[in-house]
């Protein structure tokens, strides 16, 4: 399934800050912690808590929040489907990372381990 420019844009105006509770929500809802999301946000972007703090106070988009991460370079392993796309066939790169982020947070919420989530 390929996105629209119109969807792919959506994404990159959305702000992290308004998407960062609803993680939050859905894997503590699961029984996982702030504490082991941090860890997967860390491992994707390379962010540390108190920058993370910091691009939320600073309500960022996703575009910025991106632009600003360092990727780590196994994230080109996380495939598989989320929200209806196959990750590994959005040419978007943007849309791309989003997705990278939504499927390690789905994982997570679904009790995977965390060595396979961070494709160790």
């Amino acid at each position: 399934m390929k996105t629209t420019p119109e969807h792919d844009a959506r994404i990159a105006k959305m702000t992290f800050a308004s998407v960062y509770p609803h993680y939050i929500t859905k894997v503590e809802g699961k029984g996982r912690t702030k504490a082991e999301l941090h860890q997967i946000i860390e491992w994707l972007t390379g962010f540390d808590n108190k920058k993370l703090q910091e691009l939320i106070d600073e309500n960022v988009t996703f575009e910025t929040f991106f632009k600003r991460a360092k990727l780590n370079p196994n994230a080109p392993l996380i495939t598989g489907v989320i929200c209806g796309y196959r990750i590994e066939e959005i040419e978007n790169p943007l849309t791309r990372q989003a997705r990278y982020l939504d499927k390690l947070v789905d994982e997570l919420a679904k009790g995977r381990k965390m060595e396979k989530i961070l494709r160790q």
